[in-house]
């Protein structure tokens, strides 16, 4: 394998991509640093040399732990002018609380700024208010408040459909400081107040940037790998693929939950992860993305 990537001449991508995408995050650490010890230089730097486009993308994000891989998507998302909103809501709004506290600490230590800080300096209005929320949640817990469940149901009804305009702050509240397990029965709760589930309540209540937001934490609250699994479907839908989202959910999510999120995918989809990304995309990419999804269903 080093004397692939040291040729400079001559590049198996075929290999480089066999290797890196069948083994594990540690392994693959493991390899650079054997790689750095008998070539005396960085691999990383030698596989953007060696490779390109959507296939350097997948294998320079392979390279890193999937926290630092997170932190790197945010900053990228708020990186220069605009922001990628929709990269942003997906990692922050899908992310646990651990997942984001690991991301928090790693974002620090890469870029030396405060994550939370970041995230406000480049977003506005009540959408900054819920990420802040989001980005500030505390230990992760799975404590069900039985007293507060009713209580928590009824507030999100007066808060939004019951009334003209609405609360947003109080959406926030709820949605950022209670545990997914006490969400999710306030959300069931919700529907004995509420003609709308709360899915399409934020739809009839909000719009835009926020409406994303919500949508996509209450759908992770319920069930975070059929959210990932739909995202996929999104992104494969048409001719080709949108790339950047199937780069980031595979890659993102291959060492953490992708073995269930394959599972809702073909639940829901009647088809295969495996042979839905085999029809949508091409070449090396494609050999990579097949390698990380790990087998047909």
């Amino acid at each position: 394998f080093f004397n692939i990537i040291l040729s400079e001449m001559w590049v198996d991508e075929q290999t480089i991509t066999d290797v890196l995408t069948k083994r594990t995050y540690n392994q693959r650490r493991e390899i650079a640093f054997a790689y750095e010890r008998r070539a005396k230089k960085d691999m990383i730097s030698a596989l953007k040399g060696a490779l390109s486009g959507s296939l350097e993308t997948v294998i320079l994000g392979l390279m890193k732990s999937t926290a630092q891989y997170d932190a790197s998507e945010i900053k990228a998302s708020i990186k220069g002018l605009g922001t990628d909103e929709e990269s942003l809501i997906e990692i922050v709004c899908s992310r646990s609380n651990a997942e984001l506290m690991e991301i928090k600490r790693v974002y620090k230590e890469l870029f030396k700024k405060d994550l939370e800080k970041d995230v406000c300096g480049d977003t506005s209005g009540d959408f900054a208010k819920l990420l802040l929320a989001l980005a500030k949640r505390a230990e992760p817990s799975s404590v069900v408040d039985y007293q507060k469940i009713d209580e928590d149901a009824r507030a999100l009804f007066e808060a939004g459909v019951k009334r003209k305009g609405t609360d947003v702050k109080c959406w926030i509240s709820i949605m950022s400081e209670r545990s997914v397990p006490h969400l999710q029965k306030v959300f069931e709760r919700y529907k004995s107040y509420s003609p709308y589930d709360m899915q399409e309540s934020i739809r009839k209540e909000v719009k835009g940037d926020l409406e994303m937001s919500f949508l996509t934490l209450v759908q992770c609250f319920e069930n975070r790998q059929l959210y990932f699994a739909n995202r996929l479907q999104d992104a494969m839908k048409s001719k080709g693929a949108k790339e950047k989202v199937l780069t980031r959910i595979m890659v993102s999510r291959c060492e953490v939950d992708l073995k269930k999120i394959r599972q809702e995918f073909k639940a829901h989809h009647g088809k295969s992860l495996y042979q839905t990304i085999a029809e949508h995309t091409k070449g090396d990419y494609q050999r990579a993305l097949l390698n990380l999804c790990g087998g047909d269903d």
